[in-house]
């Protein structure tokens, strides 16, 4: 009768783990679309198949669904950052690989990126603390990269910070022009990156 009832909970509990992540799959599209502020809970609804009222049954609002969308682009993204702010090898190159491993990750998930990153029209500019938090996180695996680096004598500039930020500021910028501006003639997506890669990279190199 346990073994029963076990089997029972654990098909209720993965069902509604599916339709939860249903939810998420269906804001994020639409919130990257339509954008944040014309997204009601119907339309997530609609979207997923179900009613309203099944919605609030795993989030108490847009908010809520916003910041789960959130916490599990970061959590996706802390992971690959951090296994190569660890990993063994040259600093310099190991940097490169933290920018590479970024900007892919913007391309094959866009919908995650531009939500997240409140670049979605309407998004709230401001996210919850857990967000800044885990976002934060992700950053400091950048950090220490590039502490690495310097700490090898591979850079030309002091400032641990500074370099970190300009270059996530020029990663950032790569995986918006191309997720967004489809239209304009891009020389081929790889060269593109790793010419981008290339420039920041001997940019900041200790001459």
């Amino acid at each position: 009768m346990n073994s029963v009832h076990s089997m029972a909970t654990a098909r209720r509990d993965r069902l509604k783990a599916e339709l939860r992540n249903e939810i998420l799959a269906a804001a994020r599209d639409l919130f990257a679309r339509q954008g944040y502020e014309s997204v009601s809970i119907r339309k997530i609804a609609e979207k997923c198949g179900c009613a309203p009222g099944t919605i609030y049954l795993h989030f108490e609002d847009k908010d809520q669904i916003l910041s789960a969308i959130c916490a599990e682009t970061f959590a996706i993204l802390k992971q690959r950052m951090a296994a190569i702010s660890k990993d063994s090898g040259d600093p310099l190159e190991r940097l490169r690989r933290s920018g590479r491993q970024y900007i892919q990750f913007g391309v094959d998930h866009p919908y995650h990126y531009i939500v997240t990153f409140g670049v979605a029209p309407g998004a709230p500019a401001n996210k919850s603390d857990a967000d800044h938090q885990a976002g934060m996180e992700c950053f400091q695996s950048l950090r220490e990269c590039v502490q690495s680096c310097q700490q090898a004598g591979q850079l030309r500039f002091a400032d641990v910070e500074e370099v970190a930020q300009a270059l996530w500021a020029t990663t950032h910028g790569i995986v918006m022009l191309l997720i967004t501006k489809a239209g304009f003639p891009f020389v081929e997506q790889t060269r593109l990156i790793e010419t981008t890669l290339d420039m920041a990279i001997e940019g900041i190199r200790a001459r």
